[in-house]
């Protein structure tokens, strides 16, 4: 179909926008060494207590560093309650968690991850040892200019490392983008209104909202997944915890009554390769995503006051989705992140427990 005069000057007059507040995402300047130690810290399941998790179990560069899962793993005896989010761009968050309960930096991001029962559980004195006794990390941390192995400079490694990773080869950036997903855009800045909260260059107010997502029933059907929520809940100070039937997000950070059932908004970074979406995995497709949406989100006492039906049409919804996919980058294989897996001259983990016996 030929586009209209007016909406043809519409698309030029937003192609100015792609390189402006939501253009490419700017890589940060990272220690190379210190990334470089950060990595293989990463992907050595050493730092979990048994031995069983790495950060990468959960953060797979080949899924944009999620899981694929509705629902996160979590350490031996226990099983996630949210989903995993992707780590794309991830050092240029305010907050971090879902909830936004982190909001210092990433050296804190890392010692929860590391530490919390649930998640990786690791007393950080034993995994201090463990370091010590690897002579590659030995190496290492000196290269790095952090010593002989220690628990703060792993945990400024990681965050190194994750400062590195970083979206690239995305159509949206590179002015590939098609024809449809063009059109997409423009209803995503105009009719839809994304932009009040979907803004800057990763799409994201880094802004607790509610959006009336409905609550993921295994949390609570299943007995791991609820001795994790109710673990969580009982630390962060939820009454009644033990009969909670509803995950109330950002309420954790001020415990105020309009603040249940808020999370922060989701980065669109890379949405070909994190499905499922929302905090907790509830909706499976991109296509799901844009009908909620277009329906005003789902239904909340607390939901934002701006959420309204979109009254999309069914063209119209098919390039939505055109554009949200035009935010995605190359393979995770490809050059689209900074540091691989694979470009060093030495085992990602060490071969340690066979070696030993």
């Amino acid at each position: 179909m030929r586009l209209t005069a007016s909406i043809a000057a519409l698309l030029v007059a937003t192609s100015a926008a792609w390189s402006a507040d939501q253009g490419a995402v700017k890589p940060m300047e990272v220690n190379p060494e210190l990334a470089e130690l950060g990595k293989r810290l990463f992907y050595d399941t050493r730092l979990s207590g048994d031995t069983n998790l790495s950060c990468s179990t959960c953060h797979d560069p080949e899924q944009a560093f999620t899981d694929g899962e509705a629902l996160s793993t979590a350490y031996s005896g226990s099983e996630g309650f949210r989903n995993t989010p992707t780590l794309a761009n991830v050092g240029h968050r305010a907050a971090w968690m879902h909830d936004g309960r982190l909001g210092t930096n990433l050296n804190d991001v890392s010692r929860e991850m590391i530490t919390e029962d649930y998640l990786m559980n690791m007393d950080m004195r034993m995994m201090q040892e463990r370091l010590k006794q690897d002579p590659v990390y030995v190496k290492m941390f000196k290269a790095a200019g952090k010593g002989e192995p220690s628990n703060g400079g792993a945990r400024s490694a990681l965050q190194e490392f994750l400062k590195s990773i970083t979206s690239s080869g995305a159509p949206f950036d590179t002015g590939e983008m098609n024809e449809a997903a063009k059109r997409g855009f423009v209803n995503f800045k105009g009719k839809a209104g994304c932009t009040d909260c979907h803004s800057g260059d990763r799409f994201s107010d880094d802004r607790p909202h509610n959006t009336g997502v409905p609550d993921n029933p295994d949390i609570w059907s299943d007995p791991l997944r609820h001795q994790t929520f109710v673990a969580y809940a009982k630390f962060m100070g939820v009454e009644n915890y033990m009969n909670v039937r509803k995950d109330l997000g950002a309420y954790v950070r001020d415990h105020k009554e309009g603040s249940k059932r808020t999370f922060l908004t989701p980065t669109l970074r890379e949405l070909t390769q994190t499905a499922p979406y929302m905090h907790n995995g509830t909706l499976a497709t991109l296509e799901e995503v844009v009908e909620f949406y277009n329906q005003g989100g789902g239904d909340d006492p607390n939901k934002d006051p701006r959420l309204k039906p979109l009254g999309l049409t069914r063209s119209e919804k098919t390039e939505f989705v055109e554009f949200l996919k035009s935010l995605s980058g190359a393979s995770f294989n490809q050059p689209a992140y900074v540091w691989e897996a694979d470009d060093y001259g030495y085992e990602v983990v060490p071969d340690w427990k066979n070696a030993k016996n």
